[in-house]
């Protein structure tokens, strides 16, 4: 028993490590790396129109984060993390990117590790402006559904009456809703004054009162696209 506590607390310290490593300071450059890949993640998700995310969905999206490369590892104690940049719709068009950091874990035998792009699309008017005031837990604070997938997927009417996010994950070239209930999202307060060079307030960003820097606006624009062509 002592030997099976042991083991669970190192690798839960390993997992914490990794965690810590994955949200430390960023430098600009890498940030902007981060916006140029979620901006590529969209682009080829929505480039197969029958495993893209539904337009019905689409249409009706307040916000839309996309985390490249979140990571997922297990050796009896599993843990993920990873970060990601949203940006919200406003009165003006869509918002300047906000920067925010996700992390779950899991217990159980298991092993292995793997990492996927995940999408994440707020569906009502509460979105993620409110949601990011503090860190939300998935299906806790905020309703969470896998989202369908397809163009003209049926059941998204139905899951958007529901649920507050529809969550997605992308690896190995598959694209298929995922249950990320349990998996917490917070504010990169760090990473938002690198960018932003200063403090600026998650609801200031994402409510639309904050310019968006020319190297956020491909990220911004391919929302903005996507958005449009569902209408």
């Amino acid at each position: 028993m002592k030997m099976k506590k042991f083991i669970l607390a190192i690798c839960a310290v390993t997992v914490t490590l990794a965690a810590s490593q994955g949200f430390a300071a960023t430098d600009k450059a890498k940030l902007v790396d981060r916006l140029n890949a979620a901006s590529r993640v969209l682009n080829e998700i929505e480039a197969t129109p029958d495993k893209s995310i539904p337009t019905g969905i689409l249409s009706d999206a307040t916000c839309v984060a996309v985390v490249p490369g979140y990571k997922k590892a297990a050796f009896v104690v599993g843990g993920s993390y990873g970060q990601g940049v949203v940006t919200c719709k406003t009165s003006h068009g869509w918002s300047a990117p906000a920067f925010v950091q996700m992390a779950g874990g899991s217990f159980g035998f298991q092993i292995g590790g793997q990492a996927t792009d995940l999408v994440l699309i707020a569906v009502n008017q509460r979105g993620m402006q409110d949601l990011l005031k503090s860190k939300f837990k998935i299906g806790g604070d905020a309703a969470a559904s896998a989202g369908p997938v397809g163009r003209n997927a049926g059941a998204a009417t139905n899951l958007t009456l529901k649920s507050e996010l529809l969550t997605y994950s992308r690896s190995q070239g598959l694209f298929a809703g995922i249950d990320l209930n349990g998996t917490v999202v917070n504010q990169n307060t760090e990473d938002t004054r690198t960018y932003y060079g200063s403090d600026v307030p998650f609801a200031t960003i994402l409510k639309g009162d904050k310019v968006t820097p020319a190297t956020a606006r491909p990220f911004v624009s391919t929302v903005a696209k996507y958005f449009k062509k569902s209408q």
